[in-house]
């Protein structure tokens, strides 16, 4: 055997059992406690969709999972400090898909490349957004709303949680796809929007958990839902896409690992968060938070999701105009 050939059996060796080493290292993974980084406040519903999750992914993993609040700056702050964490599993991320998708259209400078520093691990939810009114706006139905929006001079006034958010860009597809005007009034998250709506200080906004319980209550008029299918909270509503063809607007939220996370711990992530969502009770606890359903994707799936939203809210934030400094 030549020396050369020597060399190069050697080099095989050495590594094979370098992998065999790294695989056997990443079999024991979680080495310790895992923390899940959430980009709001307590209380909200992603906040909320954490805690529902963490104890139970901890209890499937064999280590706790401790939720970190860490808002600021739309999400971004969260979303840095995860980009920029070991990539080896043990500080994840739960947030929604407008911290991926939309956020980096909307700052002149990002701390970080959403599709590069952060990959993908497994989807968790979707929810539904619904069109609502207040009661004393004489429309029943969207094409009435639209007609209506048409007449008005001037321009009725909508609400958002926030410029750029996800809530004001689906009403500015609205008006592109209806041919209506209407004026922005941002506010600073969706209670303090429904709040205006409720008094009639503006006339329409889309909305989630926030105007929920004040259509049930009668106190505002729901008309249609943003996603691709109507809504088991609200059966009887259209979606948008019944009377404007391919406009859907369906929020969703997952959960993201640093880039360079070895794709055992990916696998093990994303096995174990599914087979929770798959669980029934805890399907029943998920929809019971309101509005939200279970959603589960392949890797590729969500990744093209990615891709695909990226590239339309890049459209839409460039045709509203819409700026975040």
């Amino acid at each position: 055997m030549t020396t050369h050939r020597c060399a190069l059996l050697v080099h095989v060796a050495v590594a094979l059992c370098v992998a065999v080493a790294a695989t056997a290292t990443w079999a024991q993974y979680p080495m310790r406690p895992i923390r899940l980084l959430v980009p709001n406040p307590p209380g909200g519903a992603t906040d909320t969709l954490a805690r529902v999750l963490a104890p139970r992914l901890g209890e499937a993993l064999g280590q706790p999972v401790l939720v970190d609040n860490r808002p600021g700056s739309n999400g971004n702050v969260a979303s840095d400090a995860v980009a920029r964490a070991a990539p080896d599993g043990h500080m994840l991320l739960l947030c929604a898909d407008a911290q991926i998708v939309i956020s980096p259209h909307l700052y002149a400078k990002m701390p970080l490349d959403t599709l590069k520093d952060l990959v993908p691990v497994a989807s968790l939810v979707t929810t539904q957004m619904v069109l609502a009114v207040h009661p004393a706006l004489p429309v029943r139905t969207l094409q009435e709303f639209v007609e209506h929006a048409r007449r008005a001079n001037p321009p009725l006034a909508y609400a958002s949680i926030g410029n750029g958010s996800q809530h004001h860009l689906t009403m500015e597809m609205l008006k592109g796809r209806a041919g209506i005007d209407l004026l922005h009034v941002p506010f600073r998250g969706g209670g303090p929007a429904t709040v205006a709506l409720l008094a009639g200080e503006l006339s329409v906004m889309f909305g989630g958990n926030s105007v929920a319980g004040h259509i049930r209550a009668g106190k505002l008029r729901a008309l249609a839902v943003a996603g691709r299918q109507r809504s088991p909270s609200y059966p009887d509503l259209p979606t948008l896409g019944e009377l404007y063809p391919g406009l859907e607007v369906t929020p969703w939220l997952a959960l993201f690992a640093p880039a360079g996370v070895p794709p055992p711990v990916l696998s093990r992530l994303r096995a174990e968060t599914h087979r929770l969502l798959t669980d029934p009770g805890m399907g029943e606890r998920v929809r019971g938070l309101g509005g939200l359903e279970p959603y589960i994707t392949t890797p590729d799936e969500l990744a093209a999701l990615i891709r695909a939203e990226y590239v339309k809210y890049g459209r839409v934030v460039k045709a509203a105009g819409a700026t975040i400094d």
